[in-house]
């Protein structure tokens, strides 16, 4: 049974606060922060509709919390603990960047070698970015590649090979200059994940297990989904399914293996922060008494050194007091400062799971937060509000209450959103035929998907992605939507058939929604017909 008011807390606890005044007892708020985390926590829970949540919190090489708080599973009675599993998603790019950093301490790769020196089929569009493309700049967030490109290679569930991700690179035209500007990216990652595979002559997730995990004792920690097979105490994944909170299937993503991959508890990421903010060394030393570290301090600094400026913005006023100064990538996290001092951190979204790993390492500090749930500002309410109590700052701002009134603001937004979509919808009809858009198209980089009509309807699916397969609904011109059969993906877009001398020229893709998560990368795409031997559309013939 867990508090989901301050008033239960106040009465669970009464004993802790009875003190006397003039032979009165009273009730004084001495609550500790193991107190008002679990008051935090349980508000999260309730405002957001998050099922479950872990939180590790460790200080001056100390774990002070790790446990869990809520449902693992919607309509099931299970508690979230300490030992709970949730997938934590780009989170797992810290472990590429670490395991990295030994292989540099151990002179098998250097941080400014090229790419093709270990991996010489490595290729990208422009001929002098595969050249000069560094282990470095796999990490940094700043190949040139637009936010995302690609991402639907991975991302949901495909029959996509590592392999097939990597030589696709190659196909991908480069939205900026290399190097000039940061742009959020995971195929790089991928790349560092084979990379890593291809030195060591092991997959990245036994590399991660051997140099990470047995030397952390972090048991409960698996490198991929199909790890977990036949564990339990798992957390289940949740979204939205038609505006409704849902569990939804699990996502794997073994192609991904480098961005992707990590599983882990709160306990098992307490043992992994403490790491991280001792500079790599263990906290046993050897049987020799001397310290023993996975990686030097002169790598932990490299890793938390700033490697690609990040443009920062103005945030709402409501959020002006996490306003930062600076921003920039390292390698395998993000740097900025909050309230004077430089927090070194990273966040994970994946289906049905949201995660932020956040550390102050001037104050020896680090928080992480697991979510069975995809609500951003849920993890950046409690992220705020666990930081300003352990750095001791001043409790000026409810941040549980902002992030909460911001988000039903934006709630409504999508409501009317959703409105002016509906009110467009036209009674006219599409110009051609229905059977006259079936086919085979095929995009560069991603291949083919395909337009049939069944029944009196049409359905579009993307041949390598079993999810993305969804009826075409008309809905402007020759513009339709597509409605994914997988709802929880959130993710319908319109369709637009564009037409040359009568004939369809070209199939494009854009998302619906600006909450849509932008590794669907619809817009990306550019799905031509494919034309038969008599050189007409497959569906002319």
């Amino acid at each position: 049974m867990y508090h989901s008011n301050l008033n239960s807390l106040v009465k669970h606890h009464a004993c802790k606060w009875l003190f006397f005044v003039g032979g009165a007892a009273l009730l004084a708020p001495t609550l500790t922060h193991a107190d008002e985390m679990e008051v935090d926590v349980n508000r999260v829970l309730k405002l957001f509709n998050v099922p479950g949540i872990a939180v590790a919190v460790v200080k001056d090489g100390k774990v002070l919390t790790a446990h869990g708080f809520g449902v693992r599973k919607l309509g099931e009675a299970a508690q979230v603990d300490g030992q709970t599993l949730f997938e934590i998603a780009a989170n797992s790019k810290a472990f590429t960047a670490a395991t990295l950093a030994m292989l540099v301490d151990e002179g098998k790769v250097g941080w400014d070698d090229p790419v093709i020196k270990h991996l010489p089929q490595f290729q990208m569009y422009d001929p002098y970015v595969t050249r000069e493309m560094t282990i470095r700049d796999l990490l940094s967030n700043r190949s040139g590649l637009g936010e995302a490109v690609g991402d639907l290679m991975w991302w949901p569930t495909s029959t996509f090979s590592t392999d097939e991700i990597i030589y696709n690179l190659r196909l991908l035209a480069p939205a900026t200059s290399f190097r000039s500007v940061y742009t959020y990216e995971y195929l790089p990652y991928i790349v560092a994940g084979k990379l890593i595979a291809q030195k060591t002559g092991k997959p990245w997730g036994d590399v991660v297990r051997e140099k990470i995990l047995v030397p952390l004792n972090m048991t409960r920690t698996t490198t991929n989904l199909a790890e977990t097979a036949g564990m339990t105490n798992l957390s289940a994944p949740h979204g939205k399914t038609d505006g409704k909170l849902t569990v939804v299937k699990p996502m794997p993503m073994a192609n991904a293996a480098g961005a992707m991959g990590i599983n882990t508890s709160a306990e098992d990421i307490a043992k992994w922060m403490t790491l991280l903010l001792d500079g790599g060394k263990l906290e046993a030393p050897g049987l020799d008494g001397k310290e023993r570290r996975l990686y030097s301090a002169v790598q932990s600094r490299e890793m938390w050194t700033p490697q690609t400026p990040i443009r920062t913005s103005e945030p709402k006023q409501q959020l002006a007091a996490t306003r930062s100064n600076f921003a920039a990538s390292g390698l395998g996290f993000e740097l900025r400062d909050y309230q004077g001092l430089m927090l070194v951190s990273h966040r994970g979204w994946q289906f049905g799971f949201y995660s932020v790993v956040a550390m102050v390492p001037s104050a020896k500090l680090g928080i992480a937060i697991l979510t069975n749930a995809e609500s951003g500002p849920a993890l950046n309410a409690l992220k705020y509000q666990l930081l300003d109590r352990y750095l001791g700052l001043p409790q000026r701002i409810d941040w549980i209450a902002t992030y909460s009134e911001l988000a039903t603001e934006a709630e409504s937004k999508q409501n009317e959103q959703k409105k002016k979509e509906d009110k467009a919808m036209t009674t006219s009809k599409p110009s051609l035929a229905l059977a006259a858009y079936d086919g085979e198209y095929r995009d560069p980089w991603y291949g083919s998907a395909t337009v049939k009509t069944v029944g009196a309807k049409l359905v579009l699916s993307f041949v390598k992605t079993p999810d993305l397969t969804g009826e075409l609904t008309h809905f402007q011109n020759d513009t339709f939507i597509v409605r994914w059969k997988e709802r929880s993906l959130n993710a319908d877009a319109y369709v637009t058939f564009s037409r040359r001398d009568g004939s369809i020229e070209r199939m494009s893709m854009a998302p619906i929604s600006p909450e849509t998560d932008s590794s669907f990368d619809f817009s990306d795409l550019a799905f031509i017909p494919v034309k038969s031997a008599s050189g007409r559309h497959s569906s002319e013939k």
